[in-house]
This record gives structure tokens, sequence and C-alpha cells, in this order.
């Protein structure tokens, strides 16, 4: 892609999803969000009603009079985005990719998250490590994520999420809010999910196109496993062939949120044309 479509996709993407942040977003983000501990701000008298427990006993010994400590909330977070940049990812048939979703979504989070005050990092993986962005604020570095999302080449073309998961803990001291976004074409993946989940809160945002969910009857198709390369002919007009795709899929949809909710993480899935605002803005005021 030459620097001047990819320039043209960064600000249509920008302008799109900065918009749908600022509007929508930035009130149900931070309610949803809060602080994940309370810091010391300063010792004041005892009023009427104040909470005994929070009684300063030392300065109230000292002086003579009750003082209580007064905490605030820690406000500032780190947001990370895992994103799925297996060649799965790159895979559409309804005039969009599940890697442009991935992308939109990332956007409209990191623009939320900085409206917040809070730092956005990312994390590339397909079956490696593809590229660490450290977390920061500013539009400037939200721009440089949106660019690598819209114009990555991974190395990979496989999926490897357990490593992800223990990458993005090794490396990311501090409790972070972790969205990861992936088809979830992978697995052996729940240990690490359990791990990792104790320590920062996640979340599991599933993206699917429709002819992963129901094979197309079109006769005799030639496929191809985007991520293993291996072809395959496929007679579309026999149904228990139809069945059993469609079956498979919904048990790997069934596996992953199970999953996810034995670990106690929540989920958002969604289609490639599915309303990710809509779908945003249910989980956002569900988690308030």
């Amino acid at each position: 892609m030459d620097t001047a479509e990819l320039l043209k996709k960064i600000r249509k993407i920008e302008i799109k999803t900065r918009g749908l942040s600022r509007q929508l977003f930035s009130g149900e983000y931070h309610s949803a969000f809060k602080g994940r501990g309370m810091s010391f701000s300063e010792v004041r008298a005892y009023n009427f009603g104040d909470d005994v427990r929070s009684i300063d006993w030392n300065v109230t010994a000292r002086i003579g009079i009750p003082h209580v400590k007064v905490f605030e909330e820690e406000r500032e977070l780190t947001v990370m985005l895992l994103v799925d940049v297996s060649q799965s990812s790159f895979f559409g048939t309804r005039n969009q990719l599940k890697q442009g979703v991935f992308t939109e979504i990332s956007a409209v989070l990191a623009f939320s998250a900085i409206q917040n005050n809070d730092k956005v990092g990312v994390i590339f993986f397909s079956d490696q490590i593809e590229m660490f962005i450290p977390p920061k604020k500013g539009k400037q570095h939200i721009l440089r994520i949106i660019r690598e999302l819209i114009d990555f080449h991974p190395k990979g073309k496989g999926t490897d999420l357990s490593q992800a998961l223990e990458y993005f803990n090794n490396l990311v001291k501090k409790r972070s809010i972790c969205f990861i976004l992936s088809d979830f074409m992978t697995g052996a993946y729940e240990r690490a999910l359990q791990v990792v989940s104790k320590k920062h809160d996640l979340i599991g945002v599933h993206i699917t196109d429709p002819a992963e969910q129901q094979l197309p009857q079109v006769g005799l198709l030639k496929a191809r496993d985007p991520e293993t390369g291996q072809l395959e002919w496929v007679d579309t007009n026999a149904r228990h062939i139809r069945d059993l795709y469609a079956s498979r899929h919904a048990e790997a949809l069934e596996t992953f949120r199970n999953t996810f909710a034995r670990s106690g993480v929540d989920t958002i899935v969604l289609g490639v044309n599915d309303d990710y605002v809509k779908a945003l803005l249910s989980f956002f005021r569900k988690r308030r």
C-alpha cells in the first residue's frame, strides 16, 4: 500500500472511530472501567457518619482529636489490545475482513482510553509474537497503532493465543484492561487464560464471518485453510457436509464461551456485519 492510500485509510478510520468514541463511548467506558485500586490522599478531622474503620489511630493519639484517612480512586489505567494477525483474520466474504473489524474496534477503544487519560498498548500475535507497541498516551500514539493495524504484514500464519497471553503477562507488570481481538481458531490456551485473568482484567472479543458459520451451497468448492495452506475440494451441495460444518462452528463458539466463563472472563461475540457500536455499548453498560 502506497503512502497516500495508507494516510487516506488512517484518516478515514480516525474520523469514524474518534467521533464514535467521543459521542458514544467515553462516558460508558469511564463507568465500565473504574480505577483498580485506592491511593492515600490525606488525613482530615473525623466527621459524623465517617466509617470508623478509616480512623488513623496514630494521628488521633498524637493530636487528641479523631482523624480519618482519605483515599482516592486510582483513575489512570493501562489498556492493552491483543490483536490476532494470523492469516485467518484476513478472511472476509461480505466486503469486510475480520481484520478490518479488529482495526475499527481497536481504534474506538484506544480513543476512548486516551479521552479518559489512560495509556494504550498493543501486542500483535499469530503463531508468534509479531510486534509490541508499549502503552502510551496521545493522539499520535493512537494514529501509529491504527497505521500498524491497517498495513501490518505478519510473518506467521497460524494462531497461538497461549503464547501471546504468557508474553503479555510477563511483559506488562501493572494490572491492566486487556481486550483480546481474535477469531479464536486456536486451542490449548485455557491454562494461560486462567493465570493471566488473576492479574489482569481480560475481555475476549470473538469476530466471525458468515461463511464460517454456514457453508454456502455453491456446488464443488475448492477451499484453502489460510493458516495451514491445505487445499481441499468440498461438495457444498451435500446436506450432511453443510450440517457438519455448521455444527463444528457452533461447537467451537461454545467452547470459546465456556473456556472464558470458567476463567471468569467476559466475552463479546460479533459477526463482521454486526453493529459493533451496539455490542460495545451493551457490554459497557453491563459492566457498569
